[in-house]
């Protein structure tokens, strides 16, 4: 398998239990997750070498999200360790029509707080095939912004793939620094990967689809695939089609487009949600394993859906499934029998 590396923020997500609101409850549960770390445990589950690179605390709490990563296989060599802080946000479930809600508490952690010579990005990178990056790390901060794009220039010296998941924060910044920071970063990247609210936020592309009404017809997106791989050279641009009707109801499919041909993957109907958060980077997780390792991106995409499709039913942010699990559903086994 190949080596692939991730870069970002590990997170303490702290829950009410089951659907409860953040002022029904006196405890939460302590849940461990954040863009780019549920990328790297998803691909160590499918038995790559997946190696998270971030900055934490020394002390006991930055340990445990050190260990958390560690309990899934997920490499932490290259973590640097530091700083003062973990990042923290909260997350209530929504149930039917009232919605899910994160309130952050992240500002000034340590790999917002981060410099260059805390890591070694060509050691990093050296015999890397994939590296993987979200639009929430250049959000976090200017400085985590500067070291992302020290990482991609390691990685493209190293000849590695770049993805990026697009993954508009409002809660994080505007549109307006977005783009001014997301736009010239796109030279690095090979495969674009984001929805319909992230390409226009990040990048100024607006799809011709009434995404909010419910309207996820892949026709509309095939002009601002176009458009976007023309500007900035991606050899694959990707985009999650979501239908939201409720909170634990969505219909869920994918659109991938190489430069030639355009393939829209089968849908799954979702319901229940168990829990969404991580959905996105499931798919991405998926679509790195499936890019790397099979014939055509029919087959890579389908891999990638019907492993976030599997995501939404597991409560926390990591995707805890493997290649076997994967593929089943993808091959049409989705009557949830008991395996015995």
């Amino acid at each position: 398998m190949s080596k692939i590396v991730t870069l970002g923020e590990i997170m303490l997500r702290l829950s009410p239990r089951d659907c409860f609101r953040f002022v029904q409850v006196d405890n939460f549960e302590v849940i461990w997750g954040g863009g780019e770390a549920n990328v790297a445990v998803s691909c160590a589950n499918y038995g790559h070498d997946a190696y998270f690179v971030s900055k934490l605390p020394t002390h006991e709490i930055g340990q445990a999200a050190v260990n958390a990563l560690r309990r899934y296989g997920v490499k932490t060599d290259h973590i640097a360790r530091g700083g003062d802080r973990v990042g923290i946000y909260y997350c209530e479930k929504g149930a039917s029509m009232r919605p899910s809600k994160v309130i952050y508490d992240r500002a000034n952690s340590a790999i917002a707080e981060a410099n260059p010579e805390d890591f070694d990005f060509d050691a990093i990178m050296e015999g890397a095939s994939w590296f993987h990056w979200s639009g929430i790390t250049p959000a976090i901060s200017d400085k985590a912004a500067e070291l992302t794009r020290l990482a991609c220039e390691a990685a493209k010296r190293h000849g590695v793939t770049v993805s990026v998941d697009l993954n508009f924060r409002k809660k994080l910044w505007t549109k307006e620094k977005a783009q001014s920071i997301m736009r010239p970063l796109m030279q690095y990247v090979d495969v674009c990967i984001g929805n319909e609210e992230d390409a226009e936020l990040c990048l100024g592309f607006k799809p011709d689809a009434d995404v909010e009404a419910g309207e996820t017809n892949a026709e509309g997106y095939k002009g601002i695939f176009k458009a976007m791989a023309k500007e900035f050279d991606f050899k694959y641009v990707i985009s999650t089609l979501r239908e939201s009707f409720s909170a634990t109801h969505n219909g869920w499919k994918a659109m991938i487009y190489n430069g030639e041909e355009f393939y829209e993957s089968k849908r799954y109907d979702i319901n229940p949600i168990i829990d969404r958060v991580g959905g996105g980077d499931s798919f991405s997780g998926g679509i790195i394993h499936g890019l790397l390792t099979m014939d055509n991106q029919g087959d890579a995409l389908e891999f990638a859906v019907a492993a976030s499709a599997l995501k939404h039913t597991i409560p926390g942010d990591f995707n805890l499934v493997s290649v076997a699990e994967v593929e089943s559903l993808a091959g049409g086994n989705a009557n949830g029998r008991v395996q015995r």
